[in-house]
């Protein structure tokens, strides 16, 4: 009786192609083709590397096989296969996996420690589509506008309108696209795709048209960031995608929506709210937006969101870098909306979404932490429910 194994695999479905896996892995473990990510089970062995880069999640999936899936099963893989089961004899030795599922669940609660666990769709959300174009065929779009949408000249951010012409791309709310770079890395190697959110709803960034927004920081060293932020009306882009089936937004229009962000993170937060204006105009008290940003100058749409009116989204801007006042950060708002937030914790209607830095996720957990004590309940506890009900959403890079 052949020995089970355990093997490591990437979910296709969560998974947006965004390659920090494949970059951080020391010993070329994981590879892909023009669909698919995946790990080389003769290769891969359990560094655990690729573990905290991942920022979906879609890293953190194993399986106990008796006979290990190819690479090429893996490349035609559109979600992931159930578990195997056992004869008796065979799962008797399967306890000897156990100490590396312990190394693994504890390698888990450290890397996606914000989130808690891997996301689930909101149960109300529209159903995504997602992979429809590869690296191998991507989809070309044309861009319609290039606007600079901040003042100051370090934090250069751009809103990007790219047309998809009749090419059918549909896109939801909350998902991402790749762009490819055009040219090659210092290896001599086509630019893998860099991963940007869609800050327009599905029916376009003007309504009924096959068209789609970005929002776009230019990085000092970044070959995709300085492309994109230099491109002209009309020129053509290669975009894969789209990616993400889980930070999606819910349909159900009693959802009640705190949105934590930090600069770009900001983006699929103007979709969210884009929707929920064209779909329920007359809503209100259902939106919150926490935004945090170095100062005015640098925060994008901050003129636009100001035009929001309060009954649809109410907003409250963070800023830490205005001269001769306290540095303030999301955290800090989100202390002093403790009734608030207590109060959407426990509404089963009640939706929390945190996209933008990393660095934000410690600050966020905390106050978290605090106001979830604050009705007698643990933070962790709170947080996993939600996430288990589709109602809790991290997304930091």
């Amino acid at each position: 009786m052949q020995t089970p194994a355990k093997q490591h695999l990437i979910d296709p479905e969560i998974c947006i192609r965004c390659y920090t896996c494949e970059m951080n892995c020391p010993i070329e473990a994981i590879t892909h083709n023009d669909d698919n990510v995946v790990v080389d089970f003769d290769i891969c062995n359990f560094c655990m590397d690729c573990i905290p880069v991942c920022p979906t999640g879609s890293i953190d999936n194993w399986r106990v096989v008796t006979n290990p899936y190819t690479l090429d099963e893996q490349f035609e893989w559109m979600e992931l296969p159930p578990q195997e089961e056992f004869a008796a004899g065979a799962a008797e030795e399967t306890t000897g996996l156990e100490a590396l599922d312990d190394e693994i669940s504890k390698l888990l609660a450290e890397a996606h420690a914000g989130a808690g666990g891997k996301a689930k769709a909101p149960a109300s959300a529209s159903k995504a589509s997602i992979n429809l174009h590869s690296i191998g065929k991507p989809a070309e779009m044309v861009v319609q506008g290039n606007f600079r949408l901040t003042d100051d000249p370090n934090h250069d951010v751009r809103h990007i309108i790219l047309d998809a012409g009749s090419l059918p791309f549909p896109v939801l709310e909350g998902q991402s696209i790749g762009i490819i770079a055009p040219g090659t890395n210092a290896e001599g190697s086509a630019h893998l795709p860099r991963l940007y959110s869609i800050s327009s709803p599905r029916d376009g960034e003007r309504p009924n048209y096959n068209n789609l927004s970005l929002t776009v920081k230019r990085e000092i060293d970044g070959v995709c960031s300085n492309y994109v932020c230099d491109l002209q009306k009309g020129d053509k882009v290669q975009v894969t995608g789209p990616f993400g089936s889980t930070f999606l937004l819910p349909s159900d229009p009693d959802a009640k929506l705190l949105m934590i962000c930090t600069g770009t993170g900001s983006a699929p937060f103007r979709a969210f709210t884009m929707r929920r204006q064209r779909v329920d105009p007359d809503a209100q008290n259902a939106m919150t937006l926490v935004f945090g940003a170095r100062t005015p100058q640098s925060l994008p749409y901050f003129g636009p969101l100001n035009k929001v009116p309060d009954t649809q989204l109410k907003k409250h801007m963070v800023f830490s870098r205005i001269e001769g006042q306290p540095k303030r950060y999301v955290q800090d708002q989100l202390r002093e909306m403790e009734d608030d937030i207590a109060g959407l914790l426990q509404d089963p209607n009640g939706y929390i979404y945190v996209c933008g830095l990393r660095a934000m996720e410690e600050g966020v957990e905390a106050a978290m932490t605090t106001i979830a004590e604050s009705f007698g309940q643990q933070w962790h506890a709170v947080r996993d429910a939600m996430r288990e009900d589709g109602r809790y959403h991290v997304e930091t890079y």
